[in-house]
């Protein structure tokens, strides 16, 4: 499908920069078949009903960006090579001998080479190898998520055009946040509360949470003319045998599986069993899965998530649940009604999947 036909005008305006004084404090634009319901997140446990199931992405975002400087025979009265920046994504590998091998996107004033070793305090990087989209792969001599917890910045996406503060080292993960290894926040589970998800066991829906390391792909916009070129992002994710049961007794009993964010779909998706349907298998695994209109959903019944970039594949996968036409309209709804968007901004709620229309 071509990707201009995700394509919406955003006000540079209506992108949130920081997070609202409370999490649950968001708007709620209401996706209906026939209409658009303007809703408060606070008030989201009461979409729910008894036999629900609510499932969490419990990944935790890393400090994953780090600055040092390129190793250099320092000359009288300089303080070392020129400036570089990593943005750690994964680690690939760890040695008998403790070393670890990274991948990781690297910024500096000129194209870093292989062989190259920068200083990150006490961590030397050398650069082991390069990949398409500057792509990079380190050797590391040490525990690299140690020094990322001690001296790492968090990643807070580059459109914010701010340096993360005190304020995102708590708003920038969700209340539920368990498993470190995510390169962004899976955003719409910022908006959850305690309180919140006390009120939706409350209303009789069961919570659960599976992981998700949200990777590379939340940096790299879509560059094809078509969905079907996009070279879609690969990212880590494990369900459990407990949300696998939970998802067969919510079938048996009639209740919806509702997904908070999107990339609790991808990891379910990924994780359907082609044999049963609207189950999944228990497993840790990797997704490359690309969702757009034409889409056969088999597992998510209903999302909750948050405005997406312009031609991106989340968006995609929004208009694939609900129907491409109706999406972009929403859209346009939420731009004229001064919703807040992206990472920090308001919410989607779809309550069920609506027949596809094609552009």
């Amino acid at each position: 499908m071509r990707t201009d036909l995700f394509d919406y005008d955003l006000p540079e305006g209506l992108i949130a920069d920081a997070p609202p004084e409370s999490r649950d404090q968001g708007r709620m634009c209401v996706v209906l078949e026939h209409e658009l319901v303007h809703a408060l997140v606070r008030d989201f446990p009461q979409q729910l009903a008894a036999g629900d199931l609510v499932v969490l992405n419990e990944t935790k975002v890393r400090r994953a960006r780090l600055h040092g400087r390129r190793e250099v025979a320092l000359e009288p009265g300089r303080e070392g090579g020129a400036k570089v920046e990593f943005l750690f994504l994964e680690r690939l590998a760890r040695a008998a001998d403790g070393s670890e091998t990274w991948s990781a996107l690297g910024k500096a004033n000129r194209p870093l080479r292989l062989g190259d070793r920068v200083r990150c305090d006490r961590l030397v990087l050398e650069v082991v190898s390069r990949g398409a989209g500057g792509l990079l792969e380190l050797r590391a001599a040490g525990d690299v998520d140690r020094v990322l917890e001690e001296q790492g910045e968090l990643p807070i996406p580059p459109y914010m055009r701010r340096a993360a503060d005190a304020r995102d080292h708590t708003r920038y993960q969700t209340v539920f946040a368990a498993h470190l290894g995510s390169a962004a926040a899976p955003t719409a589970g910022l908006h959850v509360t305690p309180e919140m998800l006390e009120r939706m066991r409350a209303r009789g829906a069961r919570v659960e949470r599976l992981t998700l390391h949200v990777g590379i792909g939340t940096f790299r916009p879509v560059v094809a003319d078509d969905l079907d070129q996009h070279t879609m992002h690969s990212e880590a994710f494990e369900v459990s045998p407990q949300l696998a049961e939970a998802i067969a007794e919510t079938r048996q009993r009639g209740g919806r599986v509702v997904a908070i964010g999107t990339t609790v779909v991808r990891a379910l998706e990924a994780a359907a069993d082609p044999e049963r349907p609207g189950l999944v298998r228990a497993q840790s695994a990797r997704t490359e899965l690309l969702i757009q209109p034409g889409y056969a959903f088999r597992v998510v019944d209903a999302l909750l998530t948050n405005f997406h970039m312009p031609k991106s594949t989340l968006l995609a996968l929004v208009a694939a649940f609900a129907g491409h036409r109706r999406v972009l309209a929403a859209y346009r709804a939420a731009v004229e009604a001064r919703y807040r968007f992206l990472s920090y901004g308001d919410a989607m709620w779809l309550p069920t999947r609506l027949a596809e229309q094609t552009p």
